[in-house]
């Protein structure tokens, strides 16, 4: 199964995609991961066409049957800052639909506890066990390239 997982933010949205052939990740290779930083000083509204622009340009090229998406985290302390998130996602979304991709949404903690197998474990953490899983380096990942494919291996993990 081919696996876009996506990890949202309007400063850098990380994507990943994945070919699992085997159960518990036996087999599974890695097609293609990235960081999307849309410029910081630009209008918002081309911040997100930029974003909705390289995933589906990702899209088309490696034809994913799933996309997994982080589950929207908030703190009361911060509003605006879900409102913001809420517009890249409604973006990636779209995205999906358009593609006609199944959607599936996870909390961060649910893909580290499945990946890593603990929920609370850092991005660093979840980073050398991306890094493991798919034999690569570490440090050649971004942490939201990590996340985003740690949301793909997370939901293979939970899905086989």
């Amino acid at each position: 199964m081919r696996i876009l997982g996506v990890d949202p933010g309007l400063k850098a949205t990380g994507y990943g995609v994945v070919d699992v052939r085997a159960k518990h990740l036996q087999q599974v290779e890695l097609l293609e991961t990235g960081t999307i930083e849309p410029e910081q000083k630009g209008d918002f509204q081309n911040r997100i066409i930029k974003i909705h622009k390289n995933l589906d340009d990702v899209i088309n090229q490696y034809s994913p049957q799933v996309m997994v998406l982080e589950k929207l985290y908030s703190h009361y302390r911060h509003p605006t800052t879900a409102c913001i998130l809420g517009h890249v996602r409604g973006v990636i979304c779209l995205l999906s639909a358009q593609h006609q991709l199944q959607l599936v949404e996870h909390s961060v903690k649910r893909i580290r506890k499945a990946l890593v197998g603990n929920g609370s474990a850092t991005k660093q953490q979840t980073r050398s066990t991306v890094a493991h899983i798919l034999k690569i380096d570490a440090q050649k990942l971004t942490l939201d390239a990590s996340d985003a494919l740690a949301l793909a291996l997370g939901y293979a993990a939970m899905t086989y």
